[in-house]
């Protein structure tokens, strides 16, 4: 989860985290923690698609599979509760979508050519349904009414766009039910409504007013109830379903639409519900959703960007106002969003598990949440300020501010983070971490001259929600440099004399082989001379004879480059007659 603080985001291994009146605890858990997080763990998961996931409470187990749309054997990956992986189970081709019986004994995984059907206790294969065609797109499943129910496709490639069927299952065989539609369409079962099965039909490219339907699978024949489509009579608003979950007592759905947010629906009719969730955060795009077993809490998942959350955990009575826990997701040790279907709870709604992907777009984990009882908001405080009045390029820079923490103190120091934008582009610092009394500094060392910005976040963690960005913008100069000379009091006309020094520099190193102006000016006029080589140590000789008399001025100077500035020293000599 964000490291243990949780914007939730940490390192291979599992999160967790727990609900309950006495606060945060967290499941003990072999799995390497990493080490700037506290109570968080998080599981890197060895596929690179996502397909479903599914929680095995009686044997607290959790199933996940991928979804990859290739030839050869797969594997469904089993992960216990405390986040450590038990085993897989082999298949004969890529599995895509798993579907667990209401009593928890039986898991049914899809895959090209069919079903396979594992005991949850023993793992061992117990049936197999061949599908009428082994084909690439992904299958999806659910149970209802005591049997499985599948879908396939005829077809390879366009997955999204091509026809699916909808089959059931009995004596070990499929059966047609006659329903189909393009697109992949989606089944969504739930043990608390055994003879409900839930069918969505995706968005798609030749699907712009997609249905939600409700299906009676209590007797031998699949009988459809509601069924709604959402556009408005100008063809705005039709959904873009990315799951659906039911309510502890079965009377709402809520659905996951990836345009309008949660959408809370009446479970007879698939009216709006009298009152609906409050909007997502600014910015996340609802991937999912899940309601808990005990009926207290529901889960909406998102993508989001930044400290905008990309899971918010509430009561599931839309009427309650209690302020919801928001986590976010960021980074490359934790994921960036929840993916679609990829949230759900333990039975007893102590655990949420949640799947996230992010790094190189083909990268998951698995965080496993416990939420605490409560979270407490944050904010910054005032202005940021610099440590430097002017900043200078490669010199050391301190961004100073102050996180203001409600609730208990934390159990180790929170830190924040921060961004810098300048010409070069955007460069992430280093975290920093934040002092009992809510002082921080992030540090930088400016590497470009001109306008830089600093925007610093918190996350969040367990038990604080993220708070909104800070920003700060300076003007970086070049570093300053200066010439110290060491020049002789008086010299005489017609003869040598020396003049040594030495140029030094803020910020990075001056560049080698640097060569030094040099003029001289006396009652004749003003003459550049030879100019003066630099050596490695900064130090440098200015030899000359004076052509006359009297006082004599030489000046040493600098130009400067890209980040360094100019800068220039000036000598005088009294030049006497020779004797």
């Amino acid at each position: 989860m964000k490291n243990s603080w949780l914007r939730l985001r940490v390192a291979a291994t599992v999160t967790a985290l727990s609900l309950g009146t006495a606060g945060l605890a967290v499941a003990a858990a072999p799995a390497a923690q990493a080490a700037d997080t506290a109570g968080a763990l998080v599981a890197k998961l060895p596929i690179t698609s996502f397909g479903a996931l599914v929680v095995d409470s009686a044997h607290q187990r959790v199933y996940l599979s991928d979804d990859r749309r290739t030839a050869g054997t797969g594997a469904v990956q089993v992960y216990d509760f405390a986040g450590e992986k038990v085993t897989t189970l082999a298949t004969d081709n890529v599995p895509s979508t798993l579907a667990l019986s209401s009593d928890g004994s039986t898991l049914e995984v899809g895959q090209t050519s069919g079903l396979i059907s594992f005991d949850t206790a023993t793992y061992a294969r117990t049936g197999r349904i061949y599908g009428g065609y082994d084909v690439y797109c992904p299958r999806d499943a659910a149970f209802a009414g005591g049997r499985v129910w599948y879908t396939e496709a005829t077809t390879t490639s366009d997955c999204d766009n091509r026809p699916y069927h909808l089959y059931g299952t009995s004596d070990g065989r499929a059966v047609t039910t006659g329903w189909n539609a393009p697109g992949r369409l989606r089944l969504f079962g739930a043990p608390q409504t055994p003879d409900r099965l839930i069918m969505a039909q995706p968005r798609s490219t030749t699907v712009t007013d997609p249905f939600l339907t409700v299906f009676d699978a209590s007797g031998a024949t699949l009988v459809r109830n509601a069924e709604r489509r959402f556009a408005d009579s100008t063809g705005q608003g039709g959904l873009d379903v990315r799951d659906v979950a039911q309510s502890a007592d079965g009377s709402l759905i809520a659905v996951a639409d990836a345009r309008t947010g949660t959408r809370l629906l009446r479970a007879d009719d698939l009216a709006d519900a009298a009152t609906g969730y409050q909007p997502l955060p600014t910015g996340a795009v609802a991937s999912a959703v899940a309601f808990s077993r005990d009926g207290k809490y529901v889960a909406r998942g998102a993508a989001a960007t930044g400290p905008t959350a990309d899971l918010v955990v509430q009561a599931a009575d839309p009427a309650d106002a209690t302020p919801p826990l928001e986590f976010a997701f960021e980074g490359e040790l934790d994921g960036n969003k929840v993916v679609p279907r990829g949230l759900a709870w333990s039975e007893d709604g102590s655990r949420l598990f949640a799947v996230t992907n992010g790094g190189s777009g083909a990268e998951y984990w698995l965080h496993v949440i416990q939420p605490p009882a409560a979270q407490y908001d944050t904010r910054f405080a005032g202005a940021l300020s610099t440590s430097a009045a002017q900043p200078v390029v490669g010199e050391p820079l301190g961004i100073r501010g102050r996180l203001e923490i409600d609730g208990p103190a934390p159990a180790r120091p929170v830190k924040v983070t921060a961004v810098r934008h300048d010409a070069g582009g955007d460069r992430t610092l280093a975290a920093a971490e934040v002092d009992t009394d809510g002082t921080f500094t992030v540090l930088d060392v400016p590497s470009v001259v001109g306008t830089a910005t600093y925007t610093v976040s918190f996350t969040g963690d367990l038990t604080h929600r993220p708070t909104e960005n800070v920003s700060l913008r300076t003007e970086v100069a070049k570093a300053p440099t200066s010439i110290a000379l060491s020049a002789p009091a008086e010299g005489t006309k017609g003869v040598g004399l020396r003049i040594t020094g030495t140029l030094t520099a803020q910020g990075r190193a001056l560049p080698a082989s640097l060569t030094l102006s040099v003029v001289r000016t006396d009652k004749r006029g003003t003459n550049a001379l030879t100019s003066a080589s630099v050596a490695a140590d900064g130090t440098f000789t200015v030899d000359d004879v004076p052509g006359t008399n009297g006082e004599v001025v030489y000046e040493v100077g600098y130009a400067g480059d890209d980040v360094h500035g100019a800068s220039t020293a000036t000598a005088t000599i009294r030049v006497r007659k020779p004797v």
